[in-house]
């Protein structure tokens, strides 16, 4: 699996009416993608979740690499490029990824942690994959994923939520929410 981030500062000024009605067009073009488990169209606007800025992104959990190749190679990117301009498409090779007991997801939160240069890396991602399943149960959970960045050694968490949570990490509200395959991830209880 993998799990695929990038981001758009958008100008102060900027129509965030037009993002809303980009993710309500755009949005249920995803809901059947094959090997998608979700692409969460998101919005951070200035002066909530602790914004300073308009930013517009897209957040991805793809099922398999070939499926995010084909993104790129067949054009899905190139739709965001010509509107946006290209941005750095984070990506993260991820462990584990679940379901949760929540409803519908209105909010997205993402997480980094450094791995200190001495850490056991097998230990460092056990945890990991137990810290995710721990999120996966609770209460308003939708959705967990953990996973890491090799270039830059960190640990990379996302939860997608029906509810707002405090010291979550970054948060963003979530426009629309493709869920092609995330209802075949594992349970929270497995």
């Amino acid at each position: 699996m993998i799990i695929a981030h990038y981001g758009h500062r958008l100008p102060a000024d900027y129509d965030i009416g037009l993002i809303r009605a980009r993710a309500r067009e755009r949005g249920p073009l995803w809901d059947a993608v094959p090997e998608l488990y979700f692409k969460g169209f998101l919005l951070r606007e200035s002066g909530k979740f602790g914004a300073n800025t308009n930013s517009y992104s897209s957040l991805y959990l793809w099922r398999q690499d070939d499926a995010f190749r084909s993104f790129l190679v067949k054009g899905g990117y190139k739709i965001v490029v010509d509107l946006f301009g290209r941005a750095a498409i984070e990506t993260r090779f991820a462990f584990d990824a679940r379901k949760g007991p929540g409803g519908e997801a209105r909010f997205a939160y993402r997480q980094e942690t450094q791995i200190a240069v001495d850490t056991d890396l097998g230990t460092a991602f056990a945890s990991e994959i137990e810290r995710n399943k721990e999120t996966a149960v609770r209460a308003g959970t939708v959705a967990a994923a953990v996973g890491v960045d090799v270039l830059n050694w960190q640990i990379t968490r996302v939860v997608l939520s029906d509810r707002e949570q405090a010291d979550a990490g970054t948060g963003y509200q979530i426009l629309h929410l493709a869920r092609p395959l995330l209802d075949t991830l594992p349970d929270s209880s497995e």
